[in-house]
C-alpha cells in the first residue's frame, strides 16, 4: 500500500513539471492535474454547497472559498505589502494595490490631454472630465452627476435617503464610507502610503500619486491660451485665471 501511495504521488508530482492534466470536466472541458480537483471543481456546476461557515451561515463549494471567506469575520490580513506594510485579506486584493499604489507602469493615455493611467478603468473614469458626460441621475428630481459619490451626497442632503456615516471622534458626517475612512486615518495619522522616492507618507493612494510630481519633470497639464505648461492641476488653473485677464477672454475653468 505505502508504495502505491508513492507511485501515485511521484505520477502528481510529475504533472506539476510536465503540465499534463488528465482529468476532464464533462460540462466547461477545463482539464486538472488530479482526480480530486476535479471533483472539487464539479461542484461549482452542481451547486453543491458544502462548507459552510459556522457564524453567518454562509456556504461554499470549496474549501479554499470558506478559508477565504472566513478572514471576514477573523479580521485576518495574512497578505502583507513589503513596501508600505499595509496588509490585506486576500492576495488578489495585495497585487491591485500594488500595481495602483506602488507601480510605475502607466500604459493606458488619455485621448485628450495625454494624462497615463495605470488601469482602463481609471482612464474611463478620467475621460468623463473632458467629455461633461454624468451618467448618474437623480431618480427624485432632474439633477445628474459625473461621480457616483456626488449623487449619493446629493441623495443624502436633498432626499433624506440613504445612510450618513458618522465620525466617531469629531461628529462630522460623510456620504461615504471611504471618505468617513481617510477622515479617520487623519484624526489617528495613520498614512499607509509611502513614497518611494522620498520618506514622506501620505493617507490615501490619490495624495501619493500627487506628491509623486515633485520628483518627476513631466509636466502634463498646459495652458490653452499661452501654452506654458505645469505638473500639477491646481497650477494650471491658477496660471490661466491670470492669462485670461491679460489676454481679455472670459474665465471659466472647471
Amino acid at each position: 500500500m505505502a508504495n502505491t501511495v508513492r507511485v501515485a504521488v511521484s505520477w502528481q508530482h510529475r504533472r506539476s513539471h510536465s503540465g499534463e492534466k488528465p482529468f476532464e470536466c464533462t460540462v466547461c472541458s477545463k482539464r486538472f492535474t488530479t482526480s480530486g480537483h476535479l471533483v472539487s471543481h464539479s461542484r461549482i456546476h452542481s451547486g453543491e454547497k458544502s462548507y459552510k461557515c459556522h457564524v453567518c451561515d454562509k456556504a461554499f463549494s470549496q474549501s479554499e472559498d470558506l478559508n477565504k471567506h472566513m478572514r471576514v469575520h477573523t479580521g485576518e490580513k495574512p497578505y502583507k505589502c513589503h513596501v508600505c506594510d499595509k496588509s490585506f485579506s486576500q492576495s488578489s486584493n495585495l497585487q491591485t494595490h500594488k500595481r495602483h499604489v506602488h507601480s510605475n507602469s502607466r500604459p493606458y493615455d488619455c485621448p485628450y490631454c495625454g494624462k497615463l493611467f495605470k488601469t482602463h478603468s481609471k482612464l474611463k473614469l478620467h475621460v468623463r472630465i473632458h467629455s461633461d458626460a454624468k451618467p448618474y441621475s437623480c431618480r427624485h428630481c432632474s439633477d445628474c452627476f459625473r461621480w457616483l459619490e456626488q449623487l449619493k451626497t446629493h441623495l443624502l442632503k436633498s432626499h433624506n435617503e440613504g445612510t450618513w456615516f458618522t465620525c466617531d471622534i469629531c461628529q462630522i458626517k460623510f456620504g461615504s464610507k471611504q471618505v468617513l475612512k481617510v477622515h479617520v486615518q487623519r484624526h489617528e495619522a495613520v498614512k499607509p502610503y509611502v513614497c518611494s522616492e522620498c520618506p514622506k507618507r501620505f493617507c490615501t493612494a490619490a495624495e501619493l500619486r500627487l506628491h509623486h510630481s515633485v520628483h518627476s519633470e513631466y509636466k502634463q497639464f498646459s495652458c490653452c491660451l499661452c501654452d506654458r505648461v505645469y505638473k500639477r492641476k491646481m497650477t494650471v488653473k491658477r496660471h490661466f485665471k491670470k492669462c485670461s485677464v491679460e489676454h481679455g477672454v472670459t474665465c471659466v475653468v472647471s
